[in-house]
């Protein structure tokens, strides 16, 4: 092959976001885009001569060009070998796990996650570093500071790697190994989880229902519960991947996961039911006529860890990110262990992760996950559940009515405005900070503000520091307001609010959610002037 060095000129919007580089397909088509980015992230870790990657995505549109672009690149700037997922495939927990398993020096993950897929869709990239897990802000910062200064890549010329055919083969000098995207991961779950009684569980007539949302983990899921579990043929709904998630929005919440919610709060319900996103490392899990909160799942994992077989030693410690809610709190506090509230992305887990502090971590946002990856895992998070359905013998609704009773329930909701105009989202956003400081001894419906402040975090590992990381206003009862400007999005910006309030008395823990919250959801509306600065009264989705 032919090593080629191409004149090229910076783009001054490669910025990283929480999980990397996000933008719509036709900008990363635009001449030299993602080259830029890839020299960019290589020239930045600048220590890939000789080592082990790998590549691999949810194979969404515009993801076997971009790989085949990056092994070129790779082979051009003297990478040892690539691992690639067959048909360019790698769930995100996937490649974290492959990574650590094999010793990579890290990796290339393409993929918008949760966001929709297609021509006129949204594309991504990001790398992962040889724990597993995404860079660390101050990687991210000098990539992004790199992009800007760029003025040449180097690519090598010559055939495309057949992405399709388990084996090796070679780019240069540089291997390339094709694998099989599912069996590493597969085999990780089976060290983790009791695939006997969970196979026993099927086996008395338990149904479940997983759909994968036409996204990467149909193939995991497939293997895994069908083939290994033995859950009935059928079990996985929408398990093919596809290139545009079959037109749909690859979100597992109650708003996108239509098809799965309604025939959960059927007539005929299954017993089980669960989720995942574009990239596999989201997760909705749900019982008959039973919606579970993340914030909730988070601490009914960690509450019931004991009864699983990878995590039977007992939890280091447990995390969350700033907007999800206190639950998991509560049950850290009874088990006597250590509790973080960290800023939301998942990079923020992997100091802890890798100290020891924490065993589970999670977010509000569908993502839940331990120290077996570093990455989020949706697949992971069924499974668990799975294994605690099959030691306890009880429906889900009963395991978390009978948590809400122990540790009480935090009544929890999110509200999101997507593709508001971005200077009206920021607006807003700096008119709600400039009231924080007099907020303090407000009352609202009963209950006083204690706290409102600009969310800081102190890395109690590396002692790095993250500024701006949402607003939060907090009340004596343990009740709470965020607002949140995410990162995720392609299009203007999507403000997040997320309103909690807790509940001790178990008479009061059935209620509807959205009317216990009103007075705080109708606070937040007039504090914010959501309506007059966005003109927007109607969350886009409600969680």
């Amino acid at each position: 092959m032919k090593i080629k060095t191409c004149t090229t000129t910076p783009y001054d919007d490669q910025k990283p976001g929480t999980s990397g580089l996000r933008k719509k397909v036709k900008q990363f088509q635009q001449p030299n885009y993602l080259e830029n980015f890839v020299q960019s992230v290589i020239d930045t870790v600048g220590n890939l001569a000789g080592k082990t990657i790998v590549v691999g995505g949810d194979g969404r549109y515009y993801n076997r060009e971009a790989i085949q672009t990056i092994l070129k690149m790779a082979a051009a700037n003297c990478v040892g070998k690539v691992l690639v997922g067959r048909g360019g495939l790698l769930s995100t927990p996937a490649a974290s796990a492959v990574i650590r398993k094999y010793g990579a020096e890290g990796g290339f993950i393409l993929s918008a996650s949760h966001n929709p897929g297609g021509p006129d869709e949204d594309f991504g990239i990001k790398y992962n570093g040889n724990n597993g897990g995404p860079a660390p802000e101050q990687l991210t910062e000098a990539v992004f500071q790199r992009s800007l200064e760029i003025t040449q890549y180097n690519i090598a010329e010559g055939a495309e790697t057949d992405l399709d055919q388990v084996g090796v083969s070679s780019a240069g000098d540089m291997v390339v190994e094709i694998i099989d995207p599912v069996s590493d991961y597969a085999e990780l779950m089976e060290e983790l989880f009791d695939f006997d009684k969970i196979s026993a569980l099927f086996a008395s007539g338990f149904r479940m229902r997983f759909d994968a949302m036409n996204a990467i983990t149909g193939p995991y899921a497939k293997e895994i519960l069908e083939q290994r579990l033995g859950a009935a043929a059928g079990s996985i709904i929408n398990g093919e991947p596809l290139e545009d998630f079959g037109g749909g929005h690859p979100d597992p919440n109650l708003t996108y996961a239509k098809e799965l919610v309604d025939e959960m709060f059927g007539s005929n319900p299954p017993d089980f039911g669960a989720a995942s996103d574009g990239d596999g490392d989201r997760n909705m899990v749900l019982g008959a006529n039973f919606f579970i909160t993340p914030s909730d799942s988070l601490a009914l994992i960690a509450a019931n860890a004991h009864h699983v077989k990878g995590y039977r030693q007992g939890l280091a410690g447990v995390a969350r990110s700033m907007p999800t809610s206190g639950a998991v709190d509560r049950v850290a506090e009874l088990l006597g262990i250590e509790c973080f509230e960290t800023p939301t992305g998942w990079k923020f887990f992997g100091n802890l992760l890798d100290a020891g502090r924490i065993t589970l971590c999670g977010e509000e946002s569908f993502g839940t996950g331990s120290d077996h990856v570093r990455e989020k895992d949706g697949l992971w998070a069924v499974l668990f559940w799975l294994n605690v359905l099959a030691v306890r013998q009880e429906p889900v609704a009963d395991i978390v009515t009978e948590h809400w009773a122990k540790y009480g329930r935090n009544y929890y909701t999110r509200h999101d405005f997507e593709a508001v105009d971005s200077e009206a989202a920021r607006g807003l956003m700096a008119h709600i900070e400039s009231q924080l400081t007099h907020l303090v001894g407000t009352r609202i419906d009963g209950r006083t503000i204690s706290y409102a402040d600009n969310f800081a975090y102190l890395d109690p590992v590396d002692k790095s520091e993250s500024q701006n990381q949402g607003l939060r206003i907090g009340f004596e009862d343990g009740s709470r307001i965020i607002f949140r400007l995410s990162g995720t999005g392609t299009v203007g910006a999507t403000i997040r609010i997320y309103i909690e309030q807790l509940e001790l008395e178990p008479s009061r823990q059935q209620q509807d959610t959205q009317q216990t919250l009103i007075a705080l959801i109708e606070f937040a509306s007039s504090l914010s002037e959501l309506e007059s600065r966005t003109g927007r009264s109607t969350p886009t989705v409600i969680t």
